[in-house]
């Protein structure tokens, strides 16, 4: 029976291992390159921060930023007509540069000093994240898709991806020791028994140390590959992707309405730029066109009066065109946040609406998320991370594991050598598979010239 289960054992090992050879071969270069390229990603944050150190921190901290309507209007006077302040991110390290989100082009945004309003320049990737970006995820290839509709690089690193599930578990399934003695010996690498020795160990050890992490940032990489993928990991959680695609098209729908609204503003305040200069003109169009143009904040209507500094009005007697910022409650809406979350890490405002993120292991994209009147800046509804549907929690706990910032600083350091292991590991099985033919060409070899000079001597 025992001789039985052995035989049954060493079959299936060899199925494995034809399994984990045959997958691996055809695909192992891109496995290391999606591998390297990512281990490259897991710390771009802190090698910009290292070298442009000037942007993403203030020269001087000083008692108090300026109030938040007059830097952000003073931020908007730079910016193209076609282009409005979409929202800020104010993080609670008083020497970081506050990050002024832009309506386009998507996911643009500038720094400014807080503290002078000066725009400390914009937030773009390097050339060197950005072709280590493109490599993780589209293998280079641009992101038109072919002439049957396909995105070919993101289909073959998807492809890869999850071909690298099954040659894990199968490399698993071949080199688990039977006993706990031979996994303690497992897991060691010698460096002193010659080159073949050390690149079998790390090929051995080094996928048995990475294995939780490799998989862990294959599962979660493959729900950005294939739409049925996704839909499956989502259904496991009780989460339908319907959900998720309405969500988004809330979002964008608010977005929408924020762009409309700060263009609108924009488009009047150019309109009583042009009405006041008709007035210092003496002309009477000028005049006409102040009382026909000039709207108070809440009715539309002319009211002929000041605003105080914060947006409300006073009698005054002067026909002077009313503009009101768009950004006028977002210091108060801040102080109310920083006030009631003062363990903060970061707090981000738009029109409507506010976030507040914290320092927390688990969900780094974790945040309770706060609706305010745009008239009058009382808060209108509060959701608490804790409340929040699924989809959205899912969504950022599939992306802090797969980058592996969700324990904090040990688990990205844990994330990039696994991902360095991940990268290495077609090349020592590579070079094993090389060494094993050669060994074994030779053999043949040997044998062959043993046979010739047995026939010689017969």
């Amino acid at each position: 029976m025992q001789a039985f289960s052995r035989n049954s054992n060493e079959n299936m090992k060899k199925i494995f291992r034809k399994i984990h050879l045959w997958l691996s071969v055809p695909f192992g270069l891109i496995i290391t390159l999606v591998c390297f390229s990512g281990a490259m990603l897991v710390f771009e944050n802190e090698v910009n921060e290292w070298f442009r150190r000037d942007l993403y921190y203030v020269e001087t901290v000083k008692e108090s930023p300026l109030p938040m309507d007059k830097l952000l209007e003073k931020v908007a006077t730079t910016l193209p007509d076609s282009v409005s302040v979409a929202g800020v991110s104010i993080s609670s390290d008083p020497g970081r540069a506050y990050q002024v989100s832009l309506s386009k082009p998507r996911r643009a945004s500038l720094y400014v000093d807080q503290y002078t309003g000066e725009v400390k320049g914009k937030s773009e990737r390097s050339g060197f994240f950005m072709f280590m970006f493109r490599m993780h995820r589209w293998l280079l290839d641009s992101m038109n898709p072919g002439n049957e509709g396909i995105f070919w690089g993101k289909m073959i690193v998807g492809v890869s991806t999850l071909l690298l599930v099954f040659v894990l578990i199968s490399g698993i399934v071949i080199w688990w020791p039977r006993t706990r003695k031979a996994l303690k010996n497992s897991l060691k690498i010698t460096v002193s028994k010659g080159w073949r020795r050390f690149w079998y160990d790390l090929h051995v050890a080094g996928g048995m140390y990475a294995l939780i992490f490799l998989l862990a940032m294959a599962l979660t990489g493959l729900t950005w590959s294939f739409p049925w993928y996704r839909t499956a990991f989502y259904k496991v959680f009780g989460v339908e992707v319907q959900q998720r695609a309405a969500q988004g098209h809330e979002q964008k729908s608010d977005a929408q309405k924020r762009d409309t609204k700060l263009a609108a503003h924009r488009e009047k305040k150019r309109e009583g730029n042009e009405v006041r200069k008709g007035e210092r003109s003496g002309r009477p169009e000028g005049r006409k066109n102040n009382r026909e143009h000039a709207k108070n904040r809440n009715t539309g209507e002319y009211t002929g009066e000041q605003p105080d500094s914060k947006g409300r009005s006073e009698n005054n007697h002067s026909d002077i065109y009313l503009v009101t910022s768009p950004f006028v409650y977002w210091q108060e809406i801040y102080d109310k946040l920083r006030r009631q979350n003062p363990e903060y890490k970061q707090i981000s405002i738009s029109s409507g609406t506010a976030s507040v993120s914290f320092n927390r292991f688990g969900n780094q994209r974790a945040s309770d998320r706060y609706s305010f009147n745009t008239d009058n800046g009382e808060f209108t509804e509060t959701n608490l991370y804790q409340h929040q549907d699924k989809s959205g929690k899912i969504r950022g706990w599939i992306y802090s594991v797969h980058v592996g910032n969700w324990g904090g600083m040990l688990t990205r350091i844990l994330t990039f050598i696994a991902a360095l292991i991940g990268a290495s590991l077609p090349l020592t099985g590579y070079y094993l598979w090389v060494k094993k033919l050669m060994n074994k060409r030779k053999r043949e070899k040997a044998i062959s010239l043993s046979s010739v000079e047995a026939r010689k001597i017969a």
